[in-house]
């Protein structure tokens, strides 16, 4: 067996609200019958952290586990990050975005209403606008008969965008395409060669790049280094867990609060593509001629390696429309060689855990 050190302060959902030092950094010493990679650190002590290294003396007291190691993708990521998925209805962006102008409108009218007598004596405001309006037998204050439907628009465009979301989806359900055919020559962390691709009939691609990324954590791994039972509180960063049947990847493992993605269709793979936490790109280059070059993320990332503290992930993402106007991402996962030279840098690249994002 083989022993190494993983130390992981991953971000949660709600990343942008947190302060890095506030979440446990998880420290396990990992048994497993792989060799572990070569020694890597991503990220820092006092933000978010990637660190897998050799055992030290001081490390005899952190918490053991015995984990498969491997270099082949893991199923849930072969089921979540693999094949054809749909781009979400741009209206999600513009619904994120109404929604902290809509609160902010609705909470002036009503703080206005009720300072309506004062600022009426003082003459600071018109008194035209704390006028009522007649609706049936009641008479509601303008101010707040305006600010309301500015308050309820994100919720509307949100619904909208959802029935948009829904109609592709059962559509594409109803004639599913097939995978392309892409022929991959060399593969390393500083490109990908594509010799050809071949794509099914009424789909136009137009740009791809490579992407690398990190996966969430096993939510048992986390419970037990940080000594928290699975049917207590967990620790500062992790949910309660949910259900089973939920499929996104945040959710598998009760690590995730909130939307990540939009409302999906309960039959078969999800079909919109869920951002990973961590992630990384490479710039994005047109699909003219091959063979074709695709330079990889320009930070000096691990390559493939799986476990369930760390899952270091690469793809191959290629953006196409499909007759009609259909907007859609093909993704395949790669695996790449760790490169001979150093690894590591300071600063993970930090996302937005919701797709619309």
């Amino acid at each position: 067996m083989h022993r190494s050190v993983q130390r992981v302060r991953y971000p949660p959902f709600d990343h942008e609200n947190r302060d890095p030092e506030g979440i446990p950094l998880v420290e396990v010493l990992l048994e497993s019958e792989t060799p572990p990679p070569p020694e890597f650190k991503i990220g820092n002590d006092k933000s978010w952290l990637l660190e897998w290294r050799p055992v030290r003396e001081k490390d005899v007291n952190l918490p053991m586990i015995s984990k498969e190691v491997t270099y082949t993708t893991l199923p849930f990521l072969m089921r979540t990050r693999n094949g054809w998925y749909i781009e979400p209805d741009p209206l999600h962006k513009i619904s994120r975005k109404t929604i902290f102008p809509g609160v902010f409108t609705l909470v002036t009218a009503l703080l206005l209403h009720a300072l309506e007598p004062a600022l009426i004596n003082i003459e600071l405001i018109p008194n035209d606008i704390f006028t009522s309006i007649s609706i049936g037998p009641l008479d509601y204050p303008l101010m707040i008969v305006l600010a309301f439907p500015v308050f309820m628009l994100p919720i509307l465009v949100r619904v909208l965008a959802n029935i948009k979301d829904i109609r592709r989806q059962n559509e594409y359900i109803a004639n599913p395409l097939p995978n392309p055919e892409i022929e991959i020559k060399n593969v390393s962390t500083e490109f990908v060669e594509i010799s050809n691709i071949d794509l099914p009939k009424g789909i136009v691609a137009t740009r791809a790049r490579i992407q690398v990324g990190v996966a969430i954590p096993e939510r048992e791994v986390l419970l037990r280094a940080t000594g928290r039972r699975r049917i207590g509180q967990p620790p500062p960063g992790m949910s309660t867990e949910l259900p089973e049947r939920r499929i996104t990847t945040a959710d598998e493992h009760g690590t995730g609060v909130g939307e990540s993605l939009p409302m999906t269709v309960g039959r078969g793979r999800l079909l919109h593509l869920e951002p990973m936490r961590i992630q990384d790109f490479g710039p994005w280059e047109l699909l003219r001629d091959f063979p074709l070059k695709i330079s990889g993320p320009p930070n000096p990332w691990p390559g493939t390696i799986y476990s369930a503290m760390i899952a270091i992930h690469w793809e191959i993402v290629i953006e196409a429309e499909k007759d009609g106007g259909l907007k859609m991402k093909w993704v395949r996962p790669i695996t790449v060689d760790f490169p001979s030279k150093e690894i590591g840098f300071q600063d993970l690249p930090i996302r937005s855990g919701r797709s619309e994002a």
